[in-house]
């Protein structure tokens, strides 16, 4: 198989969208790929569980990407060797009434992993710079006392909002915070396979929104503001990563290598070790359990 660098795939300069990667070549077949993804989630469950003992770091796993491009499957696959006490799921859609009476941050600070888990946000505070980027009139709902109408919502909206996700990011990052942001880049003729699929196979209709039709005409809009999104929220503490994601598996497996392959580097995320008043007594504590 293929070795691959992290830098591939780290957004580290400004790019154009339409000159990333949709499709990428591991040069190998599916059944190797998924071998070599056990492997990686086994690893990465290891190293969960010796942060999870050590509780000084977390980890938020930030996921992106238009309508099919896999985010439920791909989180799935790379932690499912994971203890469930060690992760946190969560799924940012449309927010609740008490969601409204907050500031746009406010959920996604209540949901951070605690020292010592993962955190992953499947759909996230991008949001508020994306989706209603898109739809302006849904800002009207944040009932901000600057925002009267959509006339309101200028350039400079957005800059000071950009910036204020991008501090949020910096200080949870400077108390522990390990962020890993993946954007799962579909091309438009593999959404509509997809789409496609969710229609022709009964056993998927479920997964199938009239919606998703509606926002697939906005998809050059989209694409517009994912762009912004990669130029001006790419930091070296939270890092945007370009997911080729046409192929499921592949994009499955570069993820969990970035996730992996970063948080090998950690040299202090490691055991505690036992007191050592505690320490000299383990023959006794085992002859105490052993005679019972």
């Amino acid at each position: 198989m293929k070795d691959i660098s992290i830098d591939e795939f780290k957004i580290s300069s400004q790019v154009k969208i339409q000159n990333l990667q949709t499709k990428y070549n591991l040069e190998s077949e599916e059944k190797e790929i998924e071998k070599k993804m056990n492997k990686l989630s086994k690893k990465l469950a290891y190293i969960q569980n010796t942060m999870y003992a050590h509780g000084k770091y977390s980890v938020l796993m930030c996921i992106q990407g238009m309508d099919t491009a896999g985010k439920d499957s791909l989180i799935r696959e790379v932690f499912k060797e994971f203890n469930v006490r060690g992760i946190e799921s969560h799924s940012f859609k449309k927010p609740t009434d008490i969601e409204l009476r907050h500031d746009y941050l406010w959920r996604h600070y209540i949901a951070l992993p605690a020292r010592g888990k993962f955190g992953i946000f499947n759909r996230t505070h991008y949001e508020n710079v994306l989706v209603t980027r898109v739809h302006p009139n849904y800002l009207m709902y944040e009932n901000m006392p600057d925002i009267k109408s959509e006339a309101d919502v200028t350039d400079a909206f957005w800059e000071r909002r950009f910036q204020e996700i991008n501090n949020f990011e910096q200080h949870i990052a400077d108390n522990g915070t390990i962020i890993f942001k993946f954007f799962l880049n579909l091309s438009k003729d593999e959404q509509k396979n997809r789409l496609l699929r969710r229609l022709n196979k009964p056993d998927k209709n479920w997964k199938f929104e009239v919606g998703d039709l509606k926002e697939r005409k906005l998809w050059d809009k989209y694409q517009e503001c994912y762009e912004d999104l990669l130029n001006k929220s790419s930091n070296r503490h939270a890092p945007w990563f370009n997911i080729p994601a046409d192929d499921k598996p592949t994009a499955r497996y570069i993820v969990a290598k970035i996730l992996y392959d970063t948080l090998k580097e950690y040299n202090d995320i490691i055991e505690p070790v036992m007191p050592s008043d505690e320490k000299e007594n383990i023959d006794l504590y085992k002859s105490q359990l052993e005679n019972e």
